[in-house]
């Protein structure tokens, strides 16, 4: 943090005073096109730090710090630019800048290769590489062709996102000589995938909501036809029921209709005096033969 403030106000002092390029505190530095980052967040790769620090110049070499044991980022890293000039850029614009919710630490460093590192740069090595990496093993042109061709279909089928409109307004009417184009296109680039996989998650989330709501469905409705099925099964069982009853009661013969024999014995076994009296015309007749 001390550094960076140091750097900062000899900036100030130099803008203030209207110092001359060629007696810059920078000038000191005029036989050496590295930098020395610090502060990286422990997740960037190579390829990350290009991409960053591209934006003022043209990185020919970069060395990432790397524990030897675990293979993990130390959070600091060497690059050298093609243009020295560069270093002043990457130094005065990205010492104190925030990446990750970390702060980066730049400045100019005369940098000696060790014995075991390469001779040669390596940028171009290291990009190809990641390059290959996300495209893929077995990456051909006429997959690369079918992907973009796939893409371009997509976007046509549905309408384009706001940051992809910004993209192309971008990458249309912005200056080609501002050295920070190319840094926001990528991050537009970044908030088009972070869009896009917000919108594959919604569309997701409708497609299981909507899944469901047709189960829920489809178990109501089976709910239904097993009650309605079960109601039917019963009336066609009382149905039966009665048909067999009837039939029972019909082809049971005349003598079996007639009083059981426990009627006729509960009938004899009554009174006299509580049967019903004759008809009187009986016993007119019963008198005159008297």
């Amino acid at each position: 943090m001390n550094a960076i403030r140091q750097i900062q106000s000899l900036n100030k002092r130099e803008l203030e005073n209207a110092v001359p390029p060629e007696a810059s505190w920078h000038a000191d530095y005029r036989d050496t096109a590295y930098i020395n980052i610090g502060g990286l967040p422990f997740d960037l790769s190579e390829g990350d730090i290009v991409t960053i620090f591209s934006q003022y110049g043209e990185p020919v070499y970069v060395n990432l710090v790397r524990d030897k044991e675990t293979g993990k980022s130390r959070g600091f890293a060497f690059l050298k630019y093609e243009d020295q000039r560069s270093t002043d850029l990457a130094v005065d614009n990205l010492g104190g800048a925030t990446v990750l919710g970390r702060m980066l630490r730049v400045d100019h460093v005369r940098y000696k290769r060790r014995d075991d590192e390469e001779e040669g740069d390596n940028v171009a090595k290291l990009m190809g590489e990641t390059v290959a990496k996300s495209a893929g093993d077995g990456d051909t042109d006429d997959e690369r062709r079918r992907r973009r061709k796939t893409r371009e279909e997509e976007s046509r089928r549905r309408p384009l996102l706001k940051e992809e409109k910004e993209l192309e307004e971008l990458m249309v009417n912005h200056d080609e000589e501002d050295p920070m184009k190319g840094y926001l296109i990528q991050e537009k680039k970044e908030e088009i995938a972070q869009a896009l996989e917000k919108l594959s998650r919604e569309k997701s989330s409708r497609r299981r909501e909507s899944s469901k709501d047709r189960s829920s469905r489809h178990h109501r409705q089976h709910r239904h036809h097993h009650r309605r099925r079960d109601e039917d099964r019963s009336r066609s069982q009382e149905r039966s029921r009665r048909a067999r009853r009837s039939r029972s009661k019909e082809g049971r013969p005349y003598r079996d209709r007639s009083p059981s024999r426990r009627e006729r014995t509960y009938r004899d076994r009554t009174p006299v005096g509580s049967r019903s009296p004759e008809p009187r015309r009986n016993r007119d007749r019963d008198d005159r033969r008297r």
